[in-house]
């Protein structure tokens, strides 16, 4: 492996050219190209080509730092050559588990008014475009983040598929934001955020034939998250800073840092903006190409699974010793490999009761999950255990106990934002579980930026309004199709996303909008280290045993992926390899029949088999088929299919 990081292009500029400019940085195909440059009002700013047809127009850069401020009066002084960068790493957590990056770098050194220095890295690679700041000049003596005035202006016909940000100490018990909003879909780019707040990363774009997928990656924790707003140009979204509530508040009632600050160097995470057809955005690595490699920790204990969990539609009252044993001998049944026990279960069970389950479970090669509330006081959550991990001393002690114990991973929930000090307690949590040989699934949280890659415990983490608040009302049970038409290319198209799908019964005091293989295809579509699967062992028991053969033999871990076919919002179909086996999955979100004729050749010369709806929704049927002959399928209105080829 190769790496080449850009922090060791110090101010010194070792290589650096004082010849002129490069018109452009292009990919290693030569399909997308940058053009840095310094603008007639002497500010920074870039655009991106992609065969010859401008996707980002010209576009602010800059940041403004405590002392220094590189918006305004700045020039290139130099820039680098251009070097190749090359990188080969493995995912057990992903759409692909061997990837490659390759690109073209180069540094830009930029001097303000004040004759401060800043280092802007781009590079290229054949899937699209990524830039950090790097700030470690000695002559800025105070390196407190003020102002990021990064943009990305595309055309101004193009179309927008957004998550608005939620308001900051909103919604239930004071825990938002938490990326649990509806998004705005297929919406003119202007369009006002529906919460005025902006919208959360990922941002998915189209005009013409180019997509663009707008993201950050690469968190170390000394940065905050953040997310997009309108700027003041036609067709502009700027970087937004957290909003002011969004700290960590420590044990003593102490808030911590909102926005990013270094006595040495600093460092901005990776922006990054995937580009090209919808089938090339869908099957880019970016996400995890620019974040850091994974740390030094012994991965035995790392595997990724299948899950029940009772409380996605059971709720409150059923976290119950006797009701979680019942959910272990339902995922040995179905040979999933954990059983999740949520919230309260300390009240409700016990630790000396745990034990008996894990010990329980153990004998039937089933492991035990738990939950833990993260927060301290920065909201009103009564759910317990909480308090017990907001200090490294407090987290050492839990996590050695459920070590000892023979827990297998820890859900954590209700998070408070996306200031600089979140990103440090996600990381902090992150290192310890792994440290305690403990899997980590965050709910009510931040987007992963990547996490997955630098952190392998790190099976998964919602940031989507899932399955649950479909249980909740109508209101978010009856767009629920579109909903995942949606996530499935912005939300789950870098980062594994814990959405707990798939119920084939009743949902109590709901009425269900999709068919139960709508359902079945989720399971295959939707991308999470710990799939918890919401279905209950009564729901399951009505499905034909070749779906729960299905389940049973669904992998845990993908090799590959391939875009078939499919729209935003409307419909999707996504093929994913494990091994030598090809499994196909489709959904249909729009409100009339959907004809497929499906060419699945790729795979090769394979048999298998599909399974769709049968004559009503609740209903399935099971067909043999061929990759020589293409597949006619027709779904009816949040029908699906999933398709097995050997």
């Amino acid at each position: 492996m190769k790496k080449i990081a850009s922090v060791l292009f110090i101010m010194l500029c070792v290589g650096c050219s004082q010849q002129k400019l490069p018109e452009t940085l292009s990919s290693p195909d030569k399909q997308i190209s940058v053009k840095v440059f310094i603008t007639e009002q002497n500010t920074l700013a870039y655009s991106v080509d992609r065969a010859a047809q401008t996707v980002i127009l010209a576009s602010p850069l800059g940041l403004q730092l405590a002392d220094a401020d590189f918006t305004q009066q700045v020039k290139i002084d130099t820039q680098s050559a251009v070097a190749k960068v090359t990188d080969t790493y493995k995912m057990r957590v992903g759409k692909k588990s061997e990837i490659r990056y390759t690109a073209n770098e180069q540094v830009f050194f930029i001097t303000n008014a004040r004759q401060q220095k800043l280092a802007l890295t781009f590079r290229v690679s054949n899937d699209g475009v990524a830039f950090r700041y790097l700030v470690n000049d000695s002559a800025v003596a105070n390196k407190q983040f003020i102002k990021d005035v990064t943009g990305f202006r595309v055309a101004p016909r193009a179309r927008a598929w957004l998550q608005p940000m939620a308001v900051a100490q909103t919604g239930w018990s004071n825990t938002n934001p938490s990326y649990e909003e509806h998004y705005q879909i297929n919406v003119p780019v202007g369009t006002e955020s529906t919460l005025k707040q902006g919208w959360v990363f990922p941002a998915l774009f189209n005009s013409g034939d180019n997509w663009l997928v707008i993201s950050e990656t690469g968190m170390d924790g000394s940065w905050h998250g953040s997310h997009l707003q309108l700027g003041a140009g036609t067709g502009e979204y700027v970087l937004a800073q957290p909003q002011a509530p969004e700290v960590f508040i420590d044990e003593a009632g102490k808030k911590g840092a909102l926005l990013a600050s270094a006595k040495k160097t600093l460092v901005s995470p990776w922006r990054i903006v995937a580009v090209g057809s919808l089938a090339q955005v869908m099957e880019s690595t970016l996400g995890t190409d620019l974040a850091a490699p994974a740390i030094n920790v012994e991965n035995g204990f790392i595997k990724p699974g299948h899950s029940s969990w009772s409380w996605a539609i059971l709720k409150d009252d059923f976290t119950t010793f006797d009701v979680q044993k019942k959910f272990i001998d339902y995922a040995a049944d179905m040979h999933w490999d954990y059983t999740l026990i949520d919230a309260d279960w300390d009240k409700k069970i016990g630790y000396e009761k745990l034990k008996e389950l894990v010990d329980y479970a153990a004998k039937r090669n089933v492991g035990i999950l738990v939950w833990y509330n993260s927060s301290g006081d920065w909201n009103q959550t009564p759910y317990s255990p909480k308090s017990k991990l907001i200090t490294r001393k407090l987290r050492a002690a839990e996590f050695s106990r459920l070590q000892a114990i023979g827990v297998k991973g820890v859900k954590i929930d209700f998070f408070g934002g996306d200031g600089q000090s979140f990103m440090q307690y996600y990381i902090d949590i992150l290192t310890d579980a792994a440290a305690h040989q403990l899997l980590v699934n965050f709910h009510g949280a931040t987007l992963p930026r990547g996490w997955q890659r630098t952190y392998p415990n790190l099976m998964t983490m919602e940031s989507i309004k899932g399955f649950e608040f479909t249980t909740f009302s109508q209101a978010d049970q009856d767009p629920v199709a579109q909903h995942v038409a949606t996530a499935l290319f912005t939300r789950n198209i870098f980062d594994p996303m814990d959405f707990t799908p798939m119920v084939f019964g009743d949902i109590p005091n709901i009425k269900r909008v999709t068919e139960n293989s709508f359902e079945l295809a989720e399971s295959v579509l939707m991308i999470s280290g710990v799939q918890h699967f919401a279905e209950i062992p009564e729901g399951m028991a009505t499905a034909p045993d070749y779906v729960k053969a299905f389940l049973r033999e669904l992998p845990r871990e993908w090799d590959d992926v391939k875009f078939v076919d499919g729209y935003p919002g409307k419909y999707a179909v996504l093929a994913r390899k494990a091994g030598d086996v090809w499994y196909i999955a489709c959904i249909n979100a729009e409100q009339e029949v959907k004809n497929l004729t499906l060419d699945v050749s790729f795979v090769g010369d394979k048999k298998g088999y599909v399974i769709t709806s049968g004559e009503n929704q609740r209903s399935f049927v099971q067909r043999e088929i061929n990759s020589k002959t293409p597949a006619a399928i027709s779904l009816r209105p949040n029908a699906g299919f999933v398709m097995v080829l050997k």
